[in-house]
């Protein structure tokens, strides 16, 4: 079951709405995490953006202030039909790079001809991933974690360029489309949101 992502904003009340909905419950502080454990059973596990341990009190209120963002940190989106690539101060944009390529699609041709437009595709995916590469390497340089999404292999073959050696990838992974300016935006909103695994008995 994927998490639920729920804004620092918003997180008291969520607690709040979980513990009405199931009779009251209890806070604890575990490993790291905030749990909360109903009267019927329910529980829910939190966590905190890029990767971040608690170690506060079990209080809502707390945690939520917990995840606001400190320092560099960065967003890098790929997919086969572009890219985004975001460094952000805090929840401050500071710099982005939104660019879109042309990958060709999937041909229904047979034999040499199948063959020649695979090559074809190959080589466009290839430069386009090596332009997201160039300008994540610019716009993210010294960002040391950062939050990734859009396609997986589109992505780790970004990633494996030298330049960016040095990057740690912290959850979430962001299942989005192509990006766009629109897409970018909800992607850092999402990357600074609260991770929630939720069981309802």
């Amino acid at each position: 079951m994927p998490s639920v992502l729920v804004p620092a904003a918003r997180w008291e009340r969520w607690v709040a709405n979980f513990a009405t909905g199931h009779g009251g419950a209890d806070l604890a502080v575990v490993d790291g995490e905030l749990r909360g454990a109903a009267v019927d059973g329910s529980h829910f596990t939190a966590r905190l953006p890029f990767a971040g341990a608690y170690d506060g009190p079990p209080d809502a209120g707390d945690f939520a202030a917990a995840a606001e963002a400190r320092g560099e940190w960065g967003v890098l989106l790929v997919r086969k039909g572009g890219f985004a690539v975001a460094r952000m101060g805090g929840s401050t944009l500071v710099e982005h790079k939104i660019g879109q390529r042309h990958v060709q699609g999937r041909t229904k041709a047979g034999g040499q001809s199948q063959q020649r437009f695979a090559r074809r595709r190959d080589n466009q995916a290839r430069q386009a991933y090596e332009a997201a590469a160039d300008h994540a390497a610019r716009i993210l340089g010294g960002v040391r974690l950062v939050v990734t999404g859009g396609d997986h292999t589109a992505v780790d073959a970004v990633l494996t360029d030298q330049r960016l050696s040095s990057v740690t990838v912290v959850d979430p992974w962001l299942a989005v489309p192509d990006p766009r300016r629109a897409v970018l935006d909800k992607a850092i909103l999402d990357a600074q949101a609260l991770a929630v695994d939720v069981t309802n008995a």
